[in-house]
């Protein structure tokens, strides 16, 4: 699994597969196809996410605190 640093943004159309929030998180898997997650689903399935995820890209960091 490789953790893209430099990903095409996700914009305001991409949604959350498991919500439909605004989806911070793209994971393309490694047995093909891709989910998309808001920073909250993406926290809380991270660790599983990561295990089967050819790239996950993490644009978390465009949240305000």
């Amino acid at each position: 699994m490789t953790t893209t640093l430099a990903a095409p943004r996700l914009t305001g159309h991409d949604r959350c597969d498991r919500c439909g929030a605004q989806a911070y998180v793209k994971v393309v898997l490694n047995a093909g196809g891709e989910l998309q997650f808001c920073a909250h689903h993406a926290r809380q399935h991270g660790d599983k996410l990561r295990d089967i995820a050819a790239e996950f890209i993490d644009e978390t960091d465009r949240l305000a605190v």
